[in-house]
């Protein structure tokens, strides 16, 4: 994704408002700024389904043993001694939490995507790709340059 080039057509800013006269630098800044939030809030999103994946495993781990069975769980670095029937309902509680911030990451990155679909099109803004990978993808596609050569045997 570093290989990305932004064409910004110049003619936005003779098109678009006058209260924000911006260059094309500051106006790719901003871009490059917004897509890696919208990645940031991705990364995210994928550390706390782990995390509720973790739970899940706990949950199912502990479910079918005896309520009055000791367990240990660490809370803020302290290993401390429960038993399951106190633990269930916490770890149970912490599977929920996780579930509603993911909801809502989710939705803040919904409306950044529309933010960034709404700034590329107030200013012209394409995405390209560099020469290396219009390579890759020549070869993918099975557009191979060689050298001609002609008939066998032809003196010419």
């Amino acid at each position: 994704m570093n290989s990305f080039f932004l064409q910004i057509n110049t003619m936005a800013r003779a098109e678009g408002d006058s209260k924000e006269p911006m260059n094309e630098q500051a106006i790719a800044n901003v871009y490059a700024s917004m897509r890696t939030e919208i990645n940031n809030i991705y990364s995210k999103i994928t550390e706390l389904e782990m995390e509720v994946s973790e739970h899940s495993l706990v949950i199912n781990a502990i479910k079918p043993l005896d309520p009055s069975r000791r367990c240990y769980r660490m809370v803020g670095g302290v290993l401390i001694e429960r038993t399951i029937s106190e633990v269930l309902p916490a770890v149970h509680g912490n599977k929920e939490g996780l579930e509603e911030v993911i909801a809502r990451l989710t939705d803040a990155s919904e409306r950044k995507k529309k933010e960034l679909a709404e700034f590329e099109a107030k200013y012209k803004i394409r995405i390209r790709k560099g020469d290396a990978e219009m390579r890759d993808e020549g070869k993918k596609e099975g557009n191979a340059q060689g050298v001609l050569v002609g008939p066998a045997g032809s003196n010419s």
